[in-house]
């Protein structure tokens, strides 16, 4: 499962925003079933960032965020967060030599 979260940054708040966002998925990265992570800009509009987290699937997602440790360093970034659906199943991959897999449990193909 991918989470994907995305923030309008104000100029002058940037530095803050990926200081909060390193410390929000450090802590996440230490829950199991965390598989990886990627803080993003748009290259289009450098007020639009993204914060894409992989987990194992819905339950660690939420496991995670249950941790004491992880509600003190995420929920407050992810309360800046845009209202809009984050969590998606992964129902398709490829790898960088363009191998394809299935997502994972429940995933469906086709």
């Amino acid at each position: 499962m991918i989470v994907v979260t995305r923030y309008t940054v104000p100029e002058g708040e940037q530095d803050a925003f990926l200081a909060g966002a390193e410390a929000a998925v450090e802590a996440m990265a230490r829950r199991p079933g965390f598989r990886g992570s990627r803080i993003g800009r748009a290259a289009d509009d450098p007020l639009l960032w993204t914060v894409v987290t992989e987990w194992d699937g819905p339950g660690a997602y939420r496991r995670a965020l249950s941790n004491f440790d992880v509600r003190v360093a995420a929920v407050p970034l992810l309360s800046t967060a845009r209202n809009e659906p984050s969590a998606f199943e992964v129902v398709s991959r490829r790898d960088g030599a363009g191998a394809e897999s299935a997502g994972g449990p429940g995933a469906t193909a086709g």
